[in-house]
């Protein structure tokens, strides 16, 4: 069993202001790149962090040009910038997407003749492989959902569509800085499909038929545990939930913990071609296709479903008479994950007015699914081109 993740981590409210004591604990933090997008830095969300680095001494140089699904080119800028600045040091503050690109931007930095397209896949920029070792990374999540801060993965948007994975040792950051203040002001909904994509982080992991192990299952768990107790205070409550919104950036860490050990599967790999065909985000397209796949998934699943249903739901046997099988427990789970997120708020129709997808664009979707060599056959249960169109029908 291999089991890999962040070295270091600090959960506290208001940690962001450390930022730059951290930077400096790594020998670094005088020319520091912190990468984030517009929404972030006209939120205000950076001033804590920037003015922490500038109080040892340090500048910054920031790099907003990141979109909502990142591009190969917001890559290569954030690292040409990071080149012309002379930057010692990268920060990635923000949701998967700045995280992402503060990754790869601080291994193309210290790689410069080295092209994206060379290190798509699993452990293609290893120091091994001739490659330099990245810029001190830190990784500062401002949404309790993509566990970014934790795994050695990066999601690019490549053409007009198409998504590919770099996933690499190289990618863990040498800090995960976990301040639930930041997440005080995500909106209801945002906050509503990030926390459920975290908790099909964790789902996932714990059923994945390819490197699944213990201490994966231990922080899936415990992540569910997190989420499921918070997650409606966080959605509901806003600004008055701080603690609630520290107990999901946690379990999101720890699902980040999980699924970067014992990898996501077909939810995912359904949910990509809704984010970059049809611009839905990621977290909201994951909440879609979570229900259809559980029940896909239920033949081979049972035990394991029936494994996590008393921890998402504490009071699923509340009301059963008798022993449950782990189908009849199962089908609960199923159907109690579809009321979480109809309680939610989250839309759960492909045809939704908020989504548009109609069944004409099935046949799309899931030929796109099919290119998701990386993720498919983590799943449980296989997923031919035929079942992924009944399965995007089963939600229109």
């Amino acid at each position: 069993m291999l089991f890999q993740t962040t070295r270091n981590v600090l959960f506290e409210l208001g940690a962001s202001a450390k930022v730059g004591e951290l930077l400096a604990r790594e020998g670094v933090g005088r020319r520091v790149l912190l990468v984030a997008d517009e929404g972030i830095k006209s939120a205000g969300l950076l001033d804590k962090a920037i003015a922490g680095i500038e109080a040892l001494g340090g500048s910054v140089s920031l790099f907003t040009g990141v979109s909502p699904d990142p591009s190969e080119q917001n890559v290569v800028d954030a690292a040409a910038q990071a080149v012309a600045d002379g930057a010692d040091s990268v920060v990635g503050l923000g949701g998967g997407s700045p995280m992402d690109v503060a990754k790869l931007a601080s291994f193309l930095a210290t790689n410069q003749g080295a092209s994206l397209s060379d290190i798509y896949g699993v452990g293609l920029c290893e120091v091994s492989e001739g490659f330099k070792r990245r810029l001190p990374l830190i990784q500062v999540p401002t949404t309790a959902g993509t566990g970014s801060e934790v795994t050695p993965i990066s999601i690019v948007t490549t053409g007009a569509a198409s998504k590919m994975g770099v996933v690499s040792p190289q990618l863990l950051p040498d800090w995960a800085v976990l301040d639930g203040n930041l997440t005080l002001t995500v909106p209801q909904m945002t906050t509503a499909h990030t926390g459920v994509d975290a908790m099909v982080h964790a789902i996932e992991a714990f059923t994945c038929k390819t490197r699944k192990n213990v201490l994966s299952d231990m922080f899936a768990k415990e992540a569910l545990r997190n989420l499921s107790a918070n997650i409606h205070d966080a959605v509901f409550k806003g600004t008055e939930a701080a603690e609630a919104r520290a107990g999901m950036l946690l379990g999101s860490m720890y699902a980040g913990m999980a699924f970067a050990n014992a990898p996501v599967a077909a939810v995912h790999a359904l949910a990509y071609p809704i984010g970059s065909n049809f611009k839905i985000p990621h977290g909201l397209s994951c909440s879609l296709m979570l229900p259809p796949v559980l029940e896909y998934n239920a033949p081979e699943c049972a035990p394991l479903y029936a494994e996590l249903a008393p921890i998402i739901f504490p009071d699923i046997l509340a009301d059963a008479s008798g022993q449950l099988t782990d189908e009849e427990l199962t089908a609960l789970f199923i159907a109690r994950i579809r009321e979480l997120v109809v309680e939610l708020g989250i839309p759960t129709q492909l045809s939704d007015p908020a989504i548009g997808i109609s069944a004409s664009d099935v046949p799309l979707l899931a030929s796109e699914s099919m290119k998701q060599v990386r993720l498919l056959p983590n799943n449980p249960r296989a997923v031919l081109e035929e079942d992924a169109v009944r399965i995007y029908e089963t939600i229109l």
